[in-house]
């Protein structure tokens, strides 16, 4: 692979890693705010969340494998 495209799926991969971190941020403050509105279930938007940052870190490890 031709060095400026791996510099490219470098950068792709790096803005999917803070994707990724913003998205458990938000997880982790749908669960806080669940916590204190007395909730004893995990809240559906942490769900979908928590799956939507599984997809994109299989998307990093992916690109991560790319020769």
């Amino acid at each position: 692979m031709p060095a400026t495209q791996d510099e490219s799926i470098l950068d792709i991969v790096a803005r999917l890693e803070m994707i990724s971190e913003e998205i458990a941020d938000k997880a982790l403050d749908a669960l806080k705010s669940a916590h204190r509105e007395g909730a004893v279930k995990r809240p559906e938007i942490e769900r979908q969340l928590t799956s939507a940052r599984r997809a994109v870190e299989k998307a990093i490890g992916v690109l991560s494998r790319l020769d």
